[in-house]
């Protein structure tokens, strides 16, 4: 099967080291940051290209949300298999004469981490049966937990990844910011934050929760609400007020 992925950001970059790690060739890899192309390309010993989509049994486009439609449309070829992996995106929003389908990966990925493949859940929607088979078949080369999904499923599970990661790594970001200003080593707060992950693999995390606003200890509370200004003090008022309204308090 003749293989093009299009994009050259985080997905496009994982997912073709994912084919490559596993020996599935991959014949082009498209997009139009030449600059980043060549560092896949590099890499990966895959052929690439800002100008020219080759023939393919299977397009896989790893672009942000806002260009999958147009994105789509490069793709003239009739009744191929067109994917995007996007996790909000029905598969109706591709807009060719071909076969739509959705290849969801949940994971956040950064180029310069490393990942274990075989551990990231794969969602699959296609228009029929066969290509469900290709899909999965392809994505379990690659990771041992994919799944039947559909738009509706997808949309939530997108949505529950947004809480469980993009916020919670922004909240990182303003502790590090709060740390920065006093001049206290982020480190020192790395063993508490692996060990605040890691205890959700053996506890539910509304059991696991901790500090002020479960406990409504008020003092605390205030003195914290006085150190803080501006955005930091909003987000501080406004998840104790989401924990405690959870606790009932």
């Amino acid at each position: 099967m003749q293989i093009v992925i299009i994009g050259s950001g985080n997905v496009a970059y994982h997912l073709a080291k994912a084919f490559f790690i596993n020996k599935i060739p991959v014949s082009l890899i498209f997009g139009r940051n030449e600059t980043e192309l060549q560092k896949i390309s590099s890499e990966l010993n895959i052929p690439f290209s800002t100008e020219k989509l080759s023939d393919a049994d299977l397009y896989l486009i790893c672009v942000s949300d806002s260009s999958v439609e147009y994105i789509s449309n490069l793709i003239t070829k009739k009744n191929c298999l067109v994917a995007h992996t996007s996790g909000s995106l029905p598969k109706e929003i591709l807009a060719g004469e071909y076969r739509k389908s959705s290849f969801y990966p949940l994971q956040t990925f950064s180029k310069s981490k490393e990942l274990d493949y075989s551990k990231i859940p794969f969602f699959i929607e296609t228009e029929n049966i066969e290509d469900q088979k290709i899909l999965t078949e392809l994505a379990l080369k690659i990771s041992e937990n994919v799944t039947e999904s559909t738009y509706e499923k997808r949309k939530y599970i997108h949505l529950t990844a947004v809480f469980a990661c993009n916020f919670v790594n922004h909240l990182f970001s303003r502790a590090k910011e709060i740390s920065d200003a006093q001049k206290i080593p982020f480190d020192y707060f790395l063993p508490l934050i692996n060990e605040t992950v890691m205890k959700i693999n053996e506890i539910d995390p509304k059991s696991a929760q901790t500090g002020p606003a479960v406990r409504n200890d008020k003092r605390i509370l205030e003195l914290h609400e006085q150190l803080l200004k501006d955005e930091s003090l909003e987000i501080y008022k406004t998840m104790n007020l989401s924990i405690k309204k959870m606790y009932h308090l």
